[in-house]
């Protein structure tokens, strides 16, 4: 390095060219060809001017004689192997070894009397050392290692290659290159496919925190039981796995997402899914059918967190893993389990998802049509019929349905969750009254405080219809108690995501500008791809003044739309209307392109599929084109575009 360089080149100077001895350790400085200090050795070597020495440990007598001067006792003969043992006469290993054994009072005069064992641990010091070793290898490159420090100093290919994850034999050769030229492990002569840790501290260190993990894992699980902490488990399972094997693993993996996805945590409960499926050797994507109830277990579970994720991009993929948890239980005729798969509520407020319906109506084929079962299936049943498959009248009469079925079991829950659906529907048919008194009855059944997320999509859906309907007075009381809910909530981000992008819509139209942008600061900061936080915002800012920002913004919210999201007439409907609208404030036809193709594509899907496209997207690209016929000036485009907005 400049220094090692600038120092031979100091003592060359000075000196006048006198012999030199430069005594030192190259080994973990991994000097590529190209070294300033590599070249200067090499050419060193060229021209005869010193030889390099192999520096090898201090041998057994040494390292007794410095334990004797570190200790001022003499150091018995069991306790001089042990320390050269485990060093193997490394001065820095052995010095920080003999420190703490002064430091722990181990080498005073009755310690070393009494003592006939000598079980040394690796002193911190140490740790550090190896640890910032191991540090510079890649993650793959020391699960291999750790996996095989189990083995012990010495471990074959053969040994590790079917005890390491996913990893073909090809790529698992690489992987020991790798350590071999950090020179963490060495291949041992004339033995192919044979290696050993070029120390023992090393195997130690790495096998040393397995065994901790292995032990922590099953201190608490006897300690506390079902009652324990599963994602603390699940962590210690997963970093003990060489020595304990998967079954814990997975059943504290599939535990602690159950509990992440109770308490909304989504983002956690999908990381434990996803790790207990690949555990499982079961691929997270894909059609193969799960081969048993705990794999179907997690597939629902990664559904569900995927879902509740509130990312458009990964609704398909959560209902293909949805798909392969019911199939498991449609075959196994658990019909419990089939009815709770189906009424998940997999749908997103985008582009809908083909196939729902049909797997709901397969599942109502499980059940009476008057039963408790079927309430719950005809209730989810209506939503999409209404939503993703635009036909109100048979959403109606599945809503009506699951409603009497609701009230004769004396169930609260489903009713209320039938009067939120029913007014999204309601509300994506441009029924905004009807909307609202549906949600405005979910409120007054709701006990205050019972239901977070039925509150919250209650508040949600009364401020969205009352703001339609213009009376921002009556939708600000519900718009603050959403806001009370993400406080009750605060670690739970769909909460501050859902109550903030309210709050933005009610104080732009209010025009509480500092207000808009604090409370899409706060959506964007636990949603940096969100859709209702960025549109608005960009609007927003150009509304304000700072076409700037709105650029910044603006360009945020079409690089996060992936690009199958143009093919989502909802976000392409609201993206071409605030084009034009952008446009007008700035006098600049930037995009108008992108407006027009989007807007025409949506009503285009309209016409040819009459029902694939809800009202109140046509209704958005509508107002899209009659924005852009005003900045065209067309006042033929303006007429047809009006004729159908008056109605």
């Amino acid at each position: 390095d400049p220094p090692a360089l600038a120092l031979l080149q100091f003592v060359d100077r000075e000196l006048g060219g006198s012999r030199l001895l430069i005594i030192g350790t190259y080994r973990d400085m991994e000097l590529s060809r190209q070294h300033p200090l590599a070249e200067a050795l090499g050419e060193l070597t060229r021209e005869r001017l010193f030889q390099r020495v192999l520096l090898r440990g201090l041998p057994q007598e040494d390292v007794g004689r410095f334990i004797e001067m570190t200790s001022g006792h003499t150091a018995p003969r069991g306790l001089v192997e042990a320390v050269h043992t485990q060093t193997e006469g490394n001065p820095l290993f052995v010095t920080e070894v003999v420190r703490l054994l002064v430091q722990e009072g181990e080498l005073g005069t009755e310690q070393v009397r009494e003592t006939d064992s000598w079980p040394i641990r690796i002193p911190e010091g140490v740790r550090e050392v190896i640890g910032r070793r191991l540090n510079r290898l890649s993650q793959r490159c020391n699960e291999a290692l750790t996996v095989a420090s189990i083995i012990g100093r010495e471990f074959t290919l053969a040994q590790i290659r079917p005890l390491v994850e996913d990893v073909a034999e090809d790529r698992l050769l690489e992987v020991l290159d790798e350590a071999l030229a950090s020179r963490v492990i060495e291949e041992l002569p004339q033995s192919v496919g044979r290696y050993q840790f070029t120390h023992a501290l090393i195997q130690e260190t790495l096998a040393g925190e397995v065994r901790l993990h292995a032990r922590v894992a099953q201190a608490l699980e006897e300690l506390y039981g079902d009652a324990a902490d599963a994602a603390q488990l699940a962590h210690h399972f997963s970093e003990a796995e060489a020595i304990l094997g998967s079954e814990n693993l997975a059943r504290y993996s599939l535990l602690a997402g159950e509990r992440a996805l109770a308490s909304y945590a989504y983002e956690d409960a999908l990381a434990h899914f996803e790790r207990g499926l690949v555990t499982r050797g079961i691929p997270l994507l894909g059609t193969e059918e799960a081969p048993d109830e705990e794999a179907a277990a997690f597939l629902f579970g990664l559904a569900r967190a995927r879902s509740g994720a509130y990312d458009q991009s990964q609704l398909g993929d959560a209902f293909a893993a949805l798909i392969r948890a019911f199939e498991y239980y449609f075959e196994a005729k658990n019909v419990a389990q089939a009815v709770f798969v189906a009424e998940y509520p997999i749908a997103g407020p985008g582009a809908p998802i083909t196939g729902i319906a049909q797997l709901i109506a397969r599942a109502l084929t499980l059940v009476r049509p008057d039963s408790h079962e079927a309430g719950r299936l005809l209730s989810r049943y209506g939503g999409v019929l209404g939503v993703a498959e635009g036909d109100y009248e048979g959403s109606q009469k599945a809503l009506e349905r699951a409603t009497s079925i609701a009230r004769r079991e004396g169930d609260v829950p489903l009713e209320v969750q039938t009067l939120i659906i029913a007014a999204n529907v309601s509300f994506q048919h441009l029924l905004f009254q009807e909307s609202v008194d549906n949600v405005v009855r979910a409120i007054e059944l709701s006990t205050s405080g019972e239901n977070d997320f039925f509150e919250m999509a209650s508040r949600f859906r009364t401020a969205a219809g009352l703001l339609r309907l213009g009376d921002l007075a009556a939708a600000r009381p519900h718009t603050m108690a959403l806001l009370e809910i993400a406080r009750r909530r605060s670690t739970t981000r769909i909460f501050t995501r859902i109550s903030s992008a309210s709050i933005l819509s009610l104080s732009c139209l209010e025009g509480n500008w500092n207000k808009g942008r604090e409370s899409s600061d706060q959506g964007l900061e636990v949603a940096p791809r969100d859709s209702n936080h960025l549109l608005p915002r960009a609007l927003l800012e150009y509304e304000t003044g700072e076409p700037t920002q709105g650029e910044i913004y603006l360009d945020r919210l079409l690089e996060a739309m992936p690009r199958e999201a143009f093919d989502n007439p909802e976000i392409f409907a609201r993206i071409s209307m605030a084009l034009p609208a952008i446009a007008r404030i700035t006098g600049l036809p930037n995009r108008l392109e992108i407006a027009k193709t989007a807007a025409e594509q949506v009503i285009a899907e309209r016409v040819v599929s009459e029902q694939s496209v809800r009202p109140i997207t046509i209704l958005n690209a509508r107002v899209a084109l009659a924005l852009l016929a005003v900045h065209n000036s067309s006042g033929s485009s303006a007429e047809k575009q009006y004729d159908h907005l008056l109605g």
